[in-house]
Order: C-alpha cells, then sequence, then structure tokens
C-alpha cells in the first residue's frame, strides 16, 4: 500500500471527481481518453476503456462504489488483470486519499505483471497527486 495522498477538498469532492471515467485523461498520465463508458457513474459494474498513451485498451470495471468511502476497480487485457482501491479519510475539512493496488498475470504475463505490481501503486500515486492539484485549483 501506498503513502496516502491529501486533497484539499472534501471527500465527496474527490470521491466525485476520481471515480468518473469522463475525468481520468485529465489526471492519469498513462491515459490519451476513455472509451464506450457503459452505466452511470458511481455504480458498481460501470464499465469502461482505458486508451492508454502505450496503445494498451484494458477494460475496466468499477467493482466497489461506497461514496465517499472507498472505490474499487478492476482491469483486464490479455493476461494481464489488475485491481485498484481508493479509500477516503476525512482529515478536518480536507481528505487523505489511500491507495491499494495489485497488477497479476497469467502464463507469459505473469513476470512481466510481478514487476508491474512494484511500481503500480507509485506510478497511481504520483496521478492522484495531479489530481489533488487540478482540485486544489478549482
Amino acid at each position: 500500500m501506498a503513502a496516502p495522498v491529501r486533497f484539499e477538498v472534501s471527500c465527496a469532492d474527490a470521491y466525485d471527481y476520481l471515480v468518473a471515467p469522463a475525468n481520468r485523461a485529465e489526471w492519469q498520465s498513462s491515459l490519451r481518453s476513455v472509451i464506450d463508458v457503459v452505466g452511470p457513474d458511481d455504480v458498481v459494474g460501470q464499465s469502461w476503456t482505458d486508451v492508454t498513451v502505450a496503445g494498451v485498451r484494458p477494460r475496466m470495471e468499477l467493482t466497489d462504489a461506497d461514496r465517499p468511502h472507498r472505490w474499487s476497480e478492476r482491469g483486464t487485457w490479455r493476461g494481464f488483470h489488475a485491481t485498484l482501491t481508493l479509500t477516503f479519510t476525512p482529515v478536518g475539512s480536507f481528505c487523505d486519499v489511500g491507495i491499494t493496488m495489485h497488477v497479476g498475470g497469467s502464463g507469459i504475463a505473469r513476470p512481466v505483471a510481478a514487476l508491474l505490481n512494484r511500481t503500480a501503486a507509485p506510478a497511481v500515486r504520483s496521478d492522484l497527486k495531479r489530481a489533488a492539484k487540478i482540485l486544489a485549483a478549482r
């Protein structure tokens, strides 16, 4: 688990911004866009496709949504799968967003997934810092 990121907004505001696929390309460095969104924001089962800078297009699904406390998503692409859970903890009028991330793989993807698993949480933390700056400026 990576260290939490402080957002200078309420947990509800941080949650609403982060959970919406339409906002992802603004704060996620690896994304060019999000396409094929099916279902409303913040409803378990919502799905979408991430269009990444590297050309990978994982299919994503919201698997847990407890506003403004926690949400989880799962992504799959070929032999890889990843889960991300964000937790939202109030700190006065601000919010600490905690990160739990796991990347796995099957077959020949397994060794690459093990490497990605070590680097994924710090990358997500960096993206969350970007999101916190965006929200603080609004």
